[in-house]
């Protein structure tokens, strides 16, 4: 008996994957420079700055590896959510010292970061479901699985 077919939405969109090339970006300036934004001095203790900087590169490289992943979808997925999750966590750290720092005086650089992290937490909820979907359909037989592509 074959099932109805499962669609996941791949991380291949240009927006995501330009995000993610630009926190890459960020976080290897943050490391090289250390230069860190004031926010983040005055509200991080100097060892959590290292992990966030950190965060930030790796948030990048992983979820971009998991998005052209070349074996299993759900691999590919699980790699990408890892990194989606390490981008949303960095991401709101960031927010909270922005607008703990400079309050409403904050609110176009810490509200358009903010968006990006509520893009973040969302795309990572966004895989949580397709994993499930996949999980499900899994204990069927024969269930096709379709990739929603940004490339076509």
């Amino acid at each position: 008996m074959t099932g109805r077919p499962v669609q996941v939405t791949s991380g291949r969109h240009p927006f995501e994957a330009a995000i993610l090339v630009a926190t890459v970006f960020v976080g290897v300036v943050l490391a090289v420079t250390r230069e860190v934004p004031r926010s983040a001095s005055q509200t991080m203790p100097h060892g959590l700055i290292t992990v966030w900087m950190v965060m930030l590169a790796a948030a990048g490289l992983v979820a971009l590896l998991g998005a052209w992943w070349r074996g299993s979808v759900e691999t590919g997925l699980r790699v990408e959510m890892a990194g989606i999750l390490l981008l949303a966590g960095g991401v709101t750290m960031y927010v909270i010292a922005v607008f703990t720092v400079s309050g409403m005086a904050a609110l176009v650089a810490g509200g358009f970061t903010a968006a990006i992290a509520c893009g973040a937490w969302a795309r990572a909820g966004q895989i949580g479901l397709d994993l499930r979907r996949i999980d499900r359909a899994g204990r069927v037989e024969a269930v096709p699985l379709l990739v929603e592509d940004g490339d076509r």
